[in-house]
């Protein structure tokens, strides 16, 4: 498969992201604030996150495609990797605040059957686009495109995270258990975008 195919390939694969994550976006925060669920409304705000990077990354490849120069894609590639740095930063400390404060107040979330079919397609489908832009990423040497993707794979790991935390609540009544899984997401978020700030070769 030649580069022009491979590229069109991540561009499918990341408009394809956008649309599943604005779907899932408005699930989760529907949900979430119907259930008072700090993981489940992270987890929609991730989705925002996730989407607009995607956006970022789907025009740094549009740039590309179009036959744009080498300097060119390459301002590009750097200041994509870093937005979605930043989009990391910005939902971990959303994650932190909002855990720490409904522990604080002992406010517990309502069951959410909604939130925990949501986190299992999720979990599902988010490894098996993100293993597919990272094989994008590879072929055309695209830091932006392997970002994005390693984002996409933060949301499994959030699913992962939001069906533990659901289901213990939904199963036992450990209200704590969604803030404890929101905060999981912490060290992860914060490790992505510090990497997205390094040097570093794609592959």
């Amino acid at each position: 498969m030649d580069r022009a195919r491979w590229l069109r390939r991540g561009l499918w694969l990341v408009a394809g992201t956008m649309v599943y994550n604005a779907v899932e976006a408005v699930v989760a925060l529907w949900a979430g604030l119907a259930a008072s669920s700090v993981a489940l409304v992270g987890f929609g705000l991730d989705s925002v996150i996730e989407l607009a990077a995607a956006a970022v990354v789907l025009w740094r490849m549009a740039i590309e495609a179009r036959g744009a120069d080498p300097a060119r894609v390459t301002r590009a590639e750097n200041r994509v990797r870093r937005f979605v740095g930043v989009t990391f930063f910005v939902l971990a400390a959303y994650v932190l605040i909002q855990s720490a404060w409904i522990i604080w107040t002992e406010n517990p979330p309502d069951e959410s059957t909604v939130g925990i079919v949501l986190a299992i397609v999720s979990l599902v489908i988010m490894p098996l686009i993100a293993v597919g832009k990272f094989k994008v990423a590879r072929v055309v040497g695209s830091r932006a495109l392997r970002a994005e993707a390693k984002e996409t794979l933060a949301c499994s790991y959030l699913s992962a995270c939001l069906f533990l935390g659901l289901v213990a609540n939904a199963a036992a009544g450990w209200w704590w258990a969604d803030p404890v899984a929101a905060i999981l997401m912490v060290p992860w978020l914060v490790k992505e975008g510090l990497e997205g700030f390094e040097d570093e070769p794609c592959c």
